[in-house]
C-alpha cells in the first residue's frame, strides 16, 4: 500500500480526485496542514462524490509533525525540479509518495534535504510550467502501482 501526501494542498477539488484515486488503488492519504480551504466544504466533497466516507486519511499540523512521524527513507518528493524521472524509480509497498501545493510545489527547504529522493515528470513543452497536482498523483500512483503488478 502506498502512502500519498499532499503538503498544504490549496484547492479543495484536486484533493477530492486525489482522494477518489488513492481510494481505488487501496493507498493511504495524508494531508499536512495548512490547507486552502476546509476539509468539509462542498467543493471537496463533490470531487470525491460519496467516497470519502471509505479514504484513509491522516492529517498533520505541520511538515515538521508528518516528517518526525514518518521514514524519510521511504519518500518520494515530486517536483519540476525533481533529479529522477518518476518511471525511473523502483517504488516498495509501503512508499510515500509526496506532493506539493498547486502554487509553489514542495519548498526548497523539503527539495534541498531529501535532493536525491527527488522525482519529476517529464513535460515536453517548455511553456508549460506544471501539471495539475491531481493529474500528476494519479499518474505516479499508477506507475508506482503498475510496478507491484497492482497488488497491494
Amino acid at each position: 500500500m502506498f502512502e500519498v501526501v499532499l503538503v498544504n494542498p490549496e484547492i479543495p477539488q484536486n484533493t477530492g480526485n486525489i482522494a477518489r484515486t488513492v481510494l481505488s488503488e487501496k493507498c493511504r492519504l495524508h494531508l499536512v496542514k495548512p490547507y486552502g480551504f476546509k476539509l468539509d466544504t462542498a467543493a471537496v466533497k463533490r470531487a470525491g462524490v460519496d467516497y470519502w466516507k471509505y479514504v484513509e486519511i491522516t492529517e498533520w499540523n505541520s511538515t515538521d509533525e508528518f516528517f518526525a512521524s514518518n521514514d524519510t527513507s521511504k519518500m518520494h518528493f515530486f517536483s519540476q525540479k525533481g533529479h529522477v524521472r518518476y518511471d525511473k524509480v523502483d517504488y516498495k509497498n509501503g512508499d510515500f509518495l509526496v506532493f506539493g501545493c498547486e502554487s509553489a510545489g514542495l519548498g526548497n527547504e523539503i527539495l534541498g534535504r531529501y535532493a536525491a529522493q527527488t522525482r519529476f515528470l517529464p513535460m515536453l513543452d517548455g511553456r508549460v510550467r506544471s501539471l495539475n497536482l491531481a493529474s500528476a498523483a494519479t499518474a505516479v500512483i499508477f506507475e508506482a502501482m503498475k510496478q507491484l503488478d497492482f497488488r497491494v
